[in-house]
């Protein structure tokens, strides 16, 4: 025991003295992320651990852990409220702007693009570079899932609730299997992983009052319930906007591919968006770094009742993301207190485990059945995640790279 408290007074020291990053900082750190963060909400979740567990060391294993966990169970966009949380923790409520500025503005610019006619990543060259972009991906979620692994589930009950999670998640088709992966883990742990050992948790640096927590809380719910009693009495086709992408973000869970129905619901069924131009948004969508929930700006760019185009386009981005944030200020400090008790670092063992289980259900299916398709794919993929394990290369090293060699391929194949 005096071992383990000297070992965590380490830490805290260690932590103290480390300099915060500034929101500037945190903006351009995040937004090389969101110009080269391809793959999808798993593929980010790799990405951000490169970066910011073992590169710039802002947070442990652990911890992140549990801020993915955190936001698997929340309805939103699951890597961007990481994200959020990380900015948040690292430089308070600017940090944690600038972190979902910086990450965003590359995909909602590109998407707005797109919904004014101009063509991305299109020819056989553009194809093959979006192609190599995918097969990093795979090295990317295949490094974060294996080293998750040996951190967070090293026993024999941890391995089981990864495999419980990750069959869980495989053989369902449903978003909430993920929900069902954890809670499912968390479930296990807490009966089961008493004896692991798992050290006690370090407090994250919250910043939020519980006053502005319960204030996010509360602005959560009014804007659920707001806008549609004002649409009873004024018709007004902003408010209608706002509270369509709204409702949709506030709902979703799962995030990434899960949103695409509830869009679709939103936008093509009341006549404002034509399905063929929402299939199309939703193609580019998949070719882009970044959060999948910027085909928001396009839709919003696009409907048919004005406000469309610019102003469009931002409220349909600000109402989508908006719920997920507001709940991630509105939870986390309370959250980041029960996992600090000794009885929730059972629980938490399994969660964190479970998160591993979801990755590596995700590295299968839909990434690497979706990607990897002949011999030449694999020994891509082998080369990018050699050289992100053993080689350390920078990620945006290789990703680069990946890009340059999927494009040669597909001109000289």
């Amino acid at each position: 025991m005096a071992a383990n408290n000297n070992v965590m007074a380490s830490q805290a020291t260690a932590e103290e003295m480390r300099s915060r990053a500034s929101p500037s900082a945190i903006f351009w750190n995040f937004l090389r992320l969101g110009c080269t963060s391809f793959g999808g909400p798993i593929a980010h979740l790799g990405y951000f651990r490169s970066e910011f567990v073992f590169r710039r060391k802002w947070l442990d294993e652990s911890a992140y852990a549990d801020i993915v966990g955190l936001c698997q169970f929340l309805p939103g966009p699951a890597s961007s409220q990481v994200g959020f949380t990380i900015g948040l923790l690292e430089a308070g409520s600017l940090g944690g702007l600038a972190a979902w500025a910086g990450f965003t503005l590359p995909s909602a610019l590109l998407m707005l693009a797109f919904a004014r006619g101009h063509s991305l990543f299109s020819g056989r060259l553009g194809l093959g570079i979006v192609h190599g972009l995918e097969l990093v991906a795979v090295a990317v979620i295949a490094q974060a899932a294996f080293g998750m692994m040996r951190t967070l589930a090293p026993d024999r009950i941890r391995g089981t609730i990864v495999v419980i999670a990750a069959a869980i998640v495989l053989l369902s088709t449903h978003g909430p299997s993920q929900l069902i992966a954890i809670a499912t883990g968390a479930l296990i742990g807490l009966f089961f992983c008493r004896d692991t050992n798992t050290p006690a948790r370090q407090p994250l640096g919250v910043s939020i009052t519980r006053t502005a927590a319960v204030i996010s809380l509360v602005i959560f719910a009014l804007l659920l319930v707001i806008p549609p009693a004002l649409l009873l009495f004024a018709p007004n086709q902003p408010i209608r906007l706002f509270q369509a992408f709204y409702r949709t973000g506030a709902l979703v869970f799962g995030g990434g591919h899960v949103v695409l129905p509830l869009l679709q619901s939103a936008t093509v069924s009341p006549g404002w968006v034509d399905n063929d131009v929402f299939l199309a948004g939703y193609g580019a969508a998949q070719a882009l770094p970044g959060p999948l929930f910027t085909f928001a700006a396009y839709l919003g760019a696009v409907v048919q009742p004005e406000p469309h185009g610019t102003p469009g386009a931002a409220i349909a981005l600000l109402a989508i993301f908006l719920p997920g944030l507001l709940l991630i200020l509105g939870i986390l400090p309370f959250w980041n207190r029960l996992r600090s008790s000794a009885r929730t670092r059972d629980l938490f063992a399994g969660v964190n485990a479970s998160v591993v289980g979801i990755l590596l259900a995700a590295l299968y299916q839909p990434v690497w059945t979706s990607t990897v398709h002949k011999p030449s794919d694999f020994a891509i993929v082998l080369a990018a995640y050699i050289a992100l394990a053993m080689g350390k290369a920078p990620p945006w090293a290789v990703v680069c790279a990946t890009a340059a060699v999927g494009g040669a391929v597909s001109l000289f194949a």
